[in-house]
């Protein structure tokens, strides 16, 4: 588990739009915010990044840079990524297992033959620009993640009010 304002792993992926993105080299003003999802098996996640997608602007205008990451390979997150209506969201690809679990995110084999053999539940993490932890969400399954307004009211809280980490004890 990593704790509030402990440093992060760095995390390094390939993106669907044939790029490669670092956590370490991002610049962000406030948060860098990771969306960790199932993958294309997953219609909650659809919905979910779907969500977020329409408010990338509201992230953007409180300096958070942000990033949806599964661990589908780069075929199925390319399909989700011109299947879903995601056009503008950073979409990460081929998170291995062990990285997943140095995250802490909880991992699933598959129960049917639409889902790939293992993949990693739900986890959002909010980061710190010196790369420590701010706030983490982790679920064991697809269901009750985080609402996009209640992050973007506790971003602008903790930013007006230079509000803490909280639970790194």
């Amino acid at each position: 588990m990593i704790k509030p304002t402990t440093e992060v792993p760095d995390l390094k992926i390939p993106l669907i739009n044939d790029t490669q993105w670092s956590l370490y080299d991002q610049a962000s003003k406030s948060f860098t915010m990771i969306v960790f999802y199932r993958g294309l098996h997953c219609p909650v996640c659809k919905n979910y990044l779907e969500d977020l997608a329409t408010k990338l602007k509201d992230f953007s205008d409180r300096g958070v840079h942000l990033i949806a990451v599964s661990s589908d390979s780069e075929e199925r997150a390319k399909k989700a990524g011109k299947e879903w209506n995601i056009p503008e969201l950073p979409i990460g690809y081929n998170l291995s297992i062990e990285t997943a679990r140095d995250w802490g995110l909880y991992v699933s084999k598959k129960t049917s033959d639409k889902e790939p053999d293992e993949f990693s539940e739900p986890g959002l993490f909010l980061i710190r620009p010196d790369n420590t932890l701010y706030a983490s969400a982790i679920q064991t399954m697809p269901f009750a993640r985080p609402h996009w307004d209640d992050i973007l009211n506790a971003i602008d809280y903790v930013n007006k009010n230079n509000y803490p980490a909280r639970g790194g004890e």
